[in-house]
């Protein structure tokens, strides 16, 4: 329940920082903002009015909204209309919620790294906790074989006379195991937050290029809550919300080249069932993974509403470019239109998602 708590009000934050992004540009250009909204209607109650905006709270909680005057589709005219504005001064407002989302992203990123988040390290921190991650296994290594999968912690480890390897490190643990080939190992792991015991033997011919080297087939990396300076974390913050961009991105065009060709690749796609799990893992190691996760999906929420999709700020954006190149208005009936079928096709891809992410915890 905390984590659906949690992922709500990441959510919350997100899309309300978008709409933001839009009351901003709005109030900047002479828009008239007729009401802010937190959560979707129906209303719960109003907090107040400064000047034509309305301050309200609503029943479904899942993001917020800006209702502009003279908004698309409303026969509304005059002084402060977002129709009757310059259509680059309207675009500009489309664009500012993106922006909110690419500065709340390097905000996350920043508070993260100077909070800390878990890095991998190449010698113990003094004065650091550190924990020893499994990074990666062999197929078919005696530690595939016991279920020891990516992601678990190596809480200790203990051979058949009770010899316990006292520092837990990559180093250590290799020269441990080499020295016990062909006699049982017991190793004590975390795995999806329950404590686990294996008994391996060590193998050779497990390691390419040392065949002779006894080995269990796993790839640790040493991890550990790195913090840094004010100044060190907002500058490497820019580098990691490009490089979300980028990523992020290009995840996006295989999957519209998928599309493209008639079979796009769903699988990795997450919708808010698979937030909450995505969440919960980053919960357990620390309110620095939290932030940076946030800040990953404040990208993807960027990203997204670009996308040229009726109905997204991508889409009208889309058609404003339209419109100034015809030197005319489109037909409000046809955006009108438009706009219902973007959020159709909206509505059944979160619908095709959701699916998946329930597919994926049953499985």
């Amino acid at each position: 329940m905390l984590t659906v708590l949690l992922v709500i009000a990441i959510l919350v934050l997100l899309i309300v920082a978008h709409e933001l992004g839009h009351f901003i540009a709005a109030k900047v250009f002479g828009v008239r903002v007729e009401e802010f909204g937190v959560g979707y209607p129906p209303r719960a109650f109003t907090f107040g009015k400064i000047g034509d905006t309305e301050y309200t709270l609503n029943w479904i909680p899942f993001g917020g909204f800006v209702r502009l005057f003279g908004d698309e589709g409303e026969n509304q005219h005059g002084s402060g209309s977002l129709v009757d504005s310059p259509r680059w001064k309207q675009a500009i407002i489309l664009v500012a919620g993106v922006a909110a989302n690419v500065v709340v992203a390097w905000a996350l990123f920043t508070i993260a790294l100077h909070v800390g988040v878990p890095q991998a390290v190449d010698v113990v921190p003094p004065g650091e906790a550190t924990r020893l991650i499994v990074a990666d296994i062999v197929p078919g290594s005696p530690a595939d074989a016991a279920s020891i999968v990516p992601g678990d912690e190596i809480l200790g480890i203990e051979d058949s006379k009770g010899e316990r390897l006292a520092i837990v490190t990559p180093d250590a643990v290799v020269d441990f195991v080499k020295a016990r080939g062909g006699k049982p190992i017991s190793v004590l792991y975390l795995h999806a937050g329950a404590t686990s015991t294996a008994t391996v033997i060590p193998a050779n011919a497990i390691i390419p290029n040392a065949a002779g080297q006894p080995a269990l087939g796993v790839a640790l990396v040493l991890v550990a809550t790195v913090s840094e300076p004010w100044s060190e974390a907002a500058v490497n913050a820019l580098y990691k919300t490009l490089s979300a961009f980028w990523i992020v991105g290009g995840d996006l065009w295989t999957l519209v080249q998928g599309a493209i060709e008639g079979a796009p690749n769903l699988s990795e796609v997450v919708g808010p069932v698979g937030i909450v799990s995505y969440v919960g893992d980053a919960a357990q190691n620390g309110i620095g993974a939290v932030l940076t996760l946030a800040a990953l999906i404040s990208v993807n929420l960027a990203i997204i509403n670009l996308i040229p999709i009726p109905a997204l700020d991508g889409g009208r954006l889309f058609v404003l470019i339209i419109e100034s190149i015809l030197r005319r208005d489109a037909p409000r009936l046809a955006v009108q239109i438009l706009n219902a079928l973007g959020i159709a096709l909206i509505l059944l891809l979160m619908f095709v998602v959701t699916y998946q992410d329930i597919a994926r915890l049953l499985s």
